[in-house]
């Protein structure tokens, strides 16, 4: 080792003298990653019944609560669940994100949006506790996907329609691992030409799944190797049986037995190898660098925020912040100008409608007058009808009276009349 010391043009070398120790700097990043933790996020998509419970309980040999998810769920419903693990001294974090319902409904057009807004949900948080003032990254608990495990149906034929357009929306979001669920429910032929029209289908529609990486020396050769064989043909279970002098973990059928982590039998070997002990570390890497970036980017340029002004001056936050503030004051400005014009034609299109119901309102009242008025009359002049009837009534009875005192007066002559003639002849 040496140090070397820059004179002029020239360079002259100087021998260490002792050990100066900073190739212990890798040590000492291990330590504190190590005595920090890390996080990890799979998030698991396929429709229910495909396993995956069981697959995630297999990959890191634990038995995880959950309750198994029915095919009545009206809609696609993301449930998260967060696991503290440890192996030898190393603790993760390990979140888990099924998708309950997922490609249950009759109508699946819209099955991928509750799941592409839980991934910008996660990312958004995480750029929303960038941008604060103080902040608290190295306590926050990074929610980001890192690997989406994408369940594909053993039919043996071609991918579903929901499969290309799910995975079609979530390239560009996550690293999309596709794997073929169950594969020991279809032959060895069957699923060879299943893998490869998976990957046509794939390329042909412009899906981009995750790569492992290549650049990498010391993993440039296995990684480029599992590269050719995906989509990984897995098979899941937590059911054991010694074979040999070995317990393995193996689905029992009437025919045979089936060895889950026998690479004959299925890729779940190799499955584990590439997602936890080989390629973990990139999957993180990538999800930040290029998945959040893009993120990232969109939401500040959509916020007004570019690298550079119109004229490639240098980007300053305070002149964009004023330049954004004052567009936001000068289009409140505008809306409140547009309410208040709204109000005012309100205003007078209310006072025109309260008009038109006076006017309205005073026929009504001059024809309920009118018609009062004419009533009254007929009132009157009936009651000066009656009036006249009982007047004439009267004097009729007066007539009448007359008549008959007269009548009983001449009855009352002619009876004293005949009394005195009466007398008169007797005397004779």
């Amino acid at each position: 080792k040496c140090f070397k010391s820059f004179q002029g043009e020239g360079c002259r070398t100087v021998p260490l003298s002792g050990h100066v120790g900073f190739d212990s700097l890798p040590d000492q990043l291990v330590n504190k990653s190590v005595n920090h933790g890390f996080c990890f996020n799979i998030l698991c998509v396929g429709e229910t019944g495909l396993g995956k419970s069981t697959l995630m309980d297999t990959l890191f040999n634990t038995k995880f609560e959950g309750e198994p998810a029915s095919h009545s769920q009206p809609g696609v419903q993301l449930k998260s669940s967060t696991y503290d693990l440890q192996e030898s001294n190393v603790n993760l974090k390990l979140t888990i994100v099924g998708t309950v319902g997922f490609g249950d409904q009759i109508n699946k057009e819209d099955s991928y949006k509750p799941i592409v807004e839980f991934i910008d949900a996660q990312f958004e948080a995480y750029l929303q506790e960038e941008l604060k003032i103080k902040r608290v990254l190295h306590n926050f608990h990074d929610s980001r996907i890192h690997a989406c495990l994408y369940f594909i149906a053993p039919t043996g034929h071609s991918l579903k329609s929901l499969d290309l357009v799910t995975m079609k929306k979530l390239d560009s979001k996550v690293n999309i691992i596709p794997i073929i669920a169950k594969s020991d429910a279809i032959s060895k032929s069957e699923l060879t030409k299943f893998k490869i029209k998976i990957t046509s289908e794939l390329v042909s529609n412009g899906v981009q799944i995750y790569q492992f990486p290549t650049d990498d020396e010391s993993v440039a050769e296995i990684n480029g190797t599992m590269n050719a064989h995906l989509p990984f043909a897995v098979i899941g279970s937590t059911e054991e049986q010694k074979i040999g002098n070995k317990m393995m973990k193996i689905r029992q059928y009437p025919w045979g037995t089936v060895q889950v982590e026998n690479e004959t039998h299925c890729d779940f070997v190799k499955l584990r190898e590439m997602l936890i002990r080989v390629n973990m570390e990139d999957l993180r890497e990538q999800t930040h660098t290029r998945h959040y970036e893009l993120y990232r980017r969109c939401k500040l340029e959509e916020m007004g925020f570019k690298d550079t002004d119109p004229d490639s001056k240098p980007f300053s936050l305070q002149e964009t912040y004023e330049a954004k503030r004052n567009e936001f004051l000068g289009e409140l400005q505008k809306k409140e100008e547009e309410m208040r014009q709204m109000f005012v034609q309100r205003v007078k299109e209310k006072e025109a409608e309260l008009k038109e119901a006076e006017k309205e309102l005073h026929e009504k009242f001059d024809r309920l007058k009118k018609l009062h008025q004419d009533e009254k009359k007929k009132l009157e002049d009936k009651k000066k009808s009656l009036d006249d009837e009982v007047n004439a009534f009267k004097q009729r009875k007066m007539a009448a009276e007359l008549l008959q005192s007269q009548a009983q007066q001449a009855g009352g002559s002619q009876t004293l009349k005949r009394e005195k003639e009466r007398k008169n002849s007797g005397f004779l």
